[in-house]
């Protein structure tokens, strides 16, 4: 298979995808030759239609198929008081799957990695705080980062920011997940769970 270029070319295509190493890469490429007759013309029919139907939403950053906004900035029903900032479009769908949040969400688009040349004005750090600037009935601000160096220093970041303001700045709780052995558990996350320790 080594000297098909058309085999090569979707391997190379395929391995580009996040997670999907070159094994990974040559058995989705194998799955697509093995049924060429339907699969291949559906796959390329799916990746158009997203490329012509999801757009940017013009509040929070997230996907919608909608004109401007998502459905989630249009629903009157959530409770306009609160932001949850995310750092990509499919956290908030992991965030929204729990049922327990009815806020709204700003998208920042990744986090600060001065290593990897993101700053903040790679961010929509700035379309945050004109955001906050613009409702003023905003009350909390929720950082929902990931657990590492990058979304520590984006929280902390933001936090600073806002610093002054009547806005409350909270973050996710961290800590030992449920069913977990203690013997398992690195030192960090033993950490962050004495100092996100509650009253019972």
């Amino acid at each position: 298979m080594r000297t098909l270029k058309s085999f090569q070319r979707l391997v190379h295509e395929l391995s580009k995808l996040p997670g999907i190493g070159e094994k990974s890469a040559q058995r989705l490429a194998y799955y697509v030759i093995k049924n060429k007759e339907v699969y291949p013309n559906a796959l390329a029919e799916a990746l158009l239609e997203v490329k012509e139907k999801l757009n940017t939403c013009e509040t929070c950053y997230s996907f919608t198929e909608e004109a401007s906004t998502c459905d989630i900035c249009d629903n009157m029903h959530r409770n306009a008081k609160q932001i949850c900032l995310v750092e990509d479009p499919f956290d908030i769908a992991q965030i929204e799957s729990f049922g327990k949040y009815h806020g709204k969400y700003h998208v920042l688009g990744g986090s600060l990695s001065p290593l990897q040349g993101i700053g903040p004005d790679k961010l929509k750090i700035q379309e945050l705080l004109e955001r906050l600037k613009a409702v003023d009935e905003v009350e909390e601000v929720i950082l929902a980062l990931d657990a590492d160096l990058e979304g520590d220093t984006t929280a902390l970041y933001i936090a600073k920011l806002l610093e002054g303001t009547s806005i409350k700045v909270s973050r996710l709780a961290h800590g030992i997940p449920f069913g977990t052995d203690i013997d398992y558990i690195d030192q960090r996350t033993l950490g962050r769970a004495f100092e996100n320790r509650i009253d019972i």
